[in-house]
């Protein structure tokens, strides 16, 4: 688990691009101070297994599902990411609970100023959009960010100087890709209540009255 608190700024040393599989290594110095064979790391949102480390370096292997879900079906090499290790038990939970598990991409549709703020708004997939909520949480990219407006398929987030100077949000421009991984709370609510497709009816106000809450 992460908190969407981005460690550093990395970037891709290297990467072994196959049809269905990447191997990446990654340039980094903050997220290796302890890390070992087996850890995680999250790259722009991705939580990436360590399997191999330098001094300077980390690798991590990209699964195919991974590919067709985030954006590192085109990333490249020089390509700057935003990297964080696992949170740990008993420390700050600043940002918010996320699970390192991409739920699909947006596209940035426009960046606009407001005082001191980037405004930044997001084209989303339309069945995204039931699990984004006004000033709830959601991660781009691998940063917690809190949720500014959401409807018509689009939602913003407002960007504070500091976020903007230390991550790869600084790069972004209209049309950009980035991975999204909306609340996991907010998601298990909507399963519970909603049910899985497959599913006749998920819990509802009634089955709570009948079991007493």
């Amino acid at each position: 688990m992460f908190t969407g608190i981005i460690e550093e700024l990395g970037s891709i040393a290297h990467m072994d691009r196959h049809p269905d599989s990447i191997r990446l290594t990654i340039a980094a110095h903050k997220v290796l101070e302890g890390t070992q064979l087996g850890d995680s790391i999250a790259v722009n949102g991705v939580c990436l297994t360590v399997t191999d480390l330098t001094d300077s370096t980390f690798s991590a292997d990209v699964m195919h599902e991974t590919m067709r879900r985030s954006s590192f079906s085109t990333i490249k090499s020089g390509s700057k990411v935003n990297l964080e290790r696992a949170m740990q038990v008993g420390g700050r939970l600043g940002g918010h609970i996320v699970s390192g598990h991409i739920d699909g991409i947006g596209h940035v549709a426009r960046i606009a100023n407001d005082g001191i703020a980037r405004v930044i708004t997001i084209s989303i997939p339309k069945d995204m959009e039931i699990f984004i909520v006004e000033k709830g949480s959601i991660t781009i990219d691998g940063i917690s960010l809190t949720v500014v407006s959401v409807g018509n398929s689009q939602f913003s987030v407002s960007i504070i100087p500091h976020t903007m100077a230390n991550t790869t949000l600084m790069d972004k421009h209209p049309g950009a890709i980035v991975n999204l991984e909306t609340d996991v709370i907010g998601k298990y609510v909507h399963r519970f209540t909603v049910g899985s497709p497959q599913a006749s009816s998920g819990l509802t106000l009634d089955k709570l009255l009948e079991n007493g809450f």
